[in-house]
């Protein structure tokens, strides 16, 4: 018999917003304690034991089916940072706005081949070697985490997890081109701010540090090349294999990397397992800690009062910023399942189906946990010398910027 679905009390939420305030001021308030990856575990388990301790006693199967999403979501994103991390763009560009705009372009279009872990491994690296003689590049690296690492990954299931979710519940691969014109206008309007932000950025670079880019100039030159494969088959696993092989085949794939790549390619990219194991560590604690709020989203989240598809596309994307976007596009999924409109994909209206979708996607670069890859590209470009903003610092660009590019997309797409 199934178990029948488990509403926790509302005082269960309490430790994913003890975790949620711990990401944003333990490194404010101390940065050598959060540096560790150590200490950072320690924060994950104090606070997910008593969430993990309940779910044993009532609701044994909800923990074991967050489990495996636990697992298949590290096995997905390691294998795709270790594949990536042994791919190296060799060369030194001039760090113009024109040349960045483009290396952020094609890494928005790239993301949907390979995922958004996959584009953000290969290009946050040659990003940041390319403007390393320049002082003024944070804003670089956030906009990258807004394009690549989130937004590009609209236009194939294969582009971000939610996608790939829906596209297990049964949502036609091509789907999702039907997202097209909401990416095409917010890739292209990012772009616009970013280029004229970036032009200021450059003009208050001293004139030795420019003299210097333009002079340390080395052509491009790919190196690591026969990993391209391995990302290929990567992606591949992802379509075309059910848990577990697809889990075995992606880690199989990771080691055959491991072992046939050059360890000066991997030197030479600043490789180390850093960035994924604090991945681990901190989406070990946010997977426990939101069992409680997803539960509570399922049993109550008809109370929202969501009917519209303007409202699906801003609690989606609200509720995605701070839980994992994965998760939180099944559970509005069920929601939007048996609104009576006439055309439906798995039972879903395709209006709404779109809003839960782009919701997912786009406002999973509202946070740093709102998306893997995002904690991933902050650590390396931390690594490498950039001073990222905190959490909060992060979202007050993040609200500057992205928020009012999503009113205009609820306006053109969800405005009738």
């Amino acid at each position: 018999m199934e178990h029948p679905l488990f509403v926790p009390s509302q005082i269960w939420v309490a430790p994913f917003a003890a975790l949620l305030v711990g990401i944003a001021v333990i490194p404010l308030v101390a940065p050598a304690f959060w540096e560790s990856n150590v200490r950072k575990l320690g924060v994950s388990l104090l606070l997910g034991l008593p969430v993990l301790g309940l779910y044993l006693v009532e609701h044994p199967a909800s923990l074991t089916h967050t489990a495996r999403d636990y697992v298949s979501f590290i096995v997905l994103l390691g294998s795709l940072f270790v594949i990536a991390g042994g791919v190296m763009l060799d060369g030194d560009l001039e760090a113009t706005p024109i040349v960045t705009s483009t290396f952020l372009g094609l890494g928005a279009l790239f993301a949907s081949l390979v995922g958004t872990t996959g584009a953000s491994m290969l290009l946050i690296r040659p990003v940041l070697h390319t403007n390393q003689e320049r002082r003024h590049v944070v804003h670089t690296v956030v906009f990258f985490i807004f394009l690549v690492s989130n937004i590009g990954g609209s236009l194939t299931p294969l582009g971000d997890p939610p996608l790939f979710l829906g596209y297990l519940q049964g949502v036609p691969f091509l789907w999702t081109f039907r997202l097209a014109p909401a990416w095409l206008l917010t890739t292209l309007l990012l772009l616009g701010i970013y280029y004229v932000w970036d032009r200021r950025a450059y003009a208050r670079e001293s004139p030795s540090s420019l003299r210097k880019d333009r002079t340390e100039l080395k052509p491009l030159r790919l190196l690591g090349a026969e990993n391209l494969w391995l990302l290929g088959g990567i992606v591949a696993s992802a379509a075309l294999l059910g848990s577990p092989w697809r889990e075995i085949a992606m880690i199989a794939l990771a080691l055959v990397s491991l072992i046939r790549t050059s360890p000066h390619i991997r030197h030479a990219n600043h490789f180390s397992f850093h960035p994924i194991l604090e991945v681990v560590v901190v989406f070990l604690g946010v997977f426990l800690t939101m069992m409680p709020a997803l539960d509570l989203l399922r049993a109550r989240g008809a109370e929202l009062g969501v009917r519209e598809p303007w409202q699906y596309f801003w609690a989606t994307g609200l509720l995605s910023s701070l839980l994992d976007n994965a998760p939180t596009y099944l559970a509005f999924l069920a929601l939007g399942q048996g609104q009576q409109l006439a055309a439906e994909v798995v039972g879903v209206p395709h209006e709404i189906l779109l809003a839960i979708s782009l919701g997912a996607v786009f406002m999973g670069a509202n946070t740093y946990i709102g998306n893997g890859p995002n904690f991933m590209v902050r650590s390396i470009a931390e690594r490498r010398g950039v001073r990222m903003p905190s959490f909060g610092g992060y979202m007050l660009y993040s609200g500057a910027v992205l928020i009012p590019v999503f009113v205009l997309v609820t306006l053109v797409f969800f405005g009738r």
